[in-house]
């Protein structure tokens, strides 16, 4: 008969191997793009020289990863901001019971199904001025209406931080809807008894209930907005100028466009230390809510 100490060795030289390897496929590329971030390493010139922290200092110096480091604050920012309110809103109204509830429940998640890829391209019809969904809808209440939204940089912000908002929104509402189906009627039926409104009970009862989820699914959506790239690369290919390069898409003109692996690596290292930051306060954020 195999004891249980046998059992736990068996268990852990079945699953040794897929530690191994899922071990080796995260850290290495890990450690090697610290590495590379300290090397002048330029492929078309040949260059692969020892810069020490060049690299780093150069991230301040440069333009472009400047204006694209303030779009990314303010698309994270302003997406989150909008996600969260908007995103509490939708899983309010999916939660209350009317007829078609199911069927809305359903529709709702078709933006999210669609690819970003897919997206970003309608998108870059859709804002056409010429032939666009969204110049014919308002020039049929204003005839003379011309406005080109993704050659201006203001405009073509707003439109990416709109698709963002378009694509996702609906999958954050529905996980915020399973934190709701957990919250017991019996509750909302005893404040009413005691005269809690609408307000005073979604104050008192529903966020309280659903915040560290609200919280939870933050740190996983702003982790995703820091890493955004198919949504530019479709829509605006981080154009006009660089008014809406995001970080993972400048990481990708430098790495593969100039072939830059060096500079390339040393801003993805800053991005990976901004996002270990905001995980850690945002879990310390949650723990106040256990």
């Amino acid at each position: 008969m195999i004891n249980k100490k046998s059992l736990q060795w068996i268990a852990w030289v079945l699953i040794l191997p897929v530690l191994l390897i899922r071990g080796f496929t995260t850290i290495y590329p890990i450690l090697k793009t610290v590495i590379n971030s300290f090397y002048d390493i330029r492929i078309l010139s040949g260059v692969h020289e020892f810069a020490g922290v060049s690299n780093y200092l150069n991230i301040f110096k440069d333009q472009k990863v400047i204006t694209t480091l303030e779009f990314t604050g303010v698309f994270v920012v302003i997406s989150m901001f909008f996600h969260i309110i908007l995103g509490v809103g939708l899983a309010l109204i999916l939660n209350m019971k009317f007829k078609g509830r199911r069927f809305l429940r359903t529709i709702v998640l078709i933006p999210w199904a669609m690819p970003m890829v897919v997206a970003g391209l309608a998108a870059r019809w859709a804002f056409n001025d010429s032939y666009g969904l969204i110049n014919d809808l308002v020039r049929r209440f204003n005839p003379d209406f011309h406005f080109d939204w993704l050659v201006r940089g203001g405009s073509a912000r707003a439109a990416v931080i709109a698709v963002d908002l378009w694509k996702d929104l609906p999958f954050f509402a529905i996980l915020v809807l399973a934190a709701l189906q957990f919250i017991s009627a019996d509750i909302y039926e005893a404040a009413k008894i005691d005269g809690a409104g609408t307000i005073r009970a979604f104050f008192s009862i529903t966020l309280p209930n659903i915040m560290k989820t609200v919280l939870s699914l933050s740190i996983f959506f702003t982790m995703w907005r820091l890493t955004s790239f198919d949504v530019v690369y479709a829509m605006t290919s981080g154009g006009p100028g660089d008014s809406t390069s995001l970080v993972a898409y400048r990481i990708m003109q430098e790495a593969f466009t100039n072939l830059n692996l060096g500079y390339a690596s040393a801003i993805a290292v800053c991005l990976f230390l901004v996002m270990a930051v905001l995980s850690m306060l945002q879990m310390r954020a949650i723990k106040r809510f256990e």
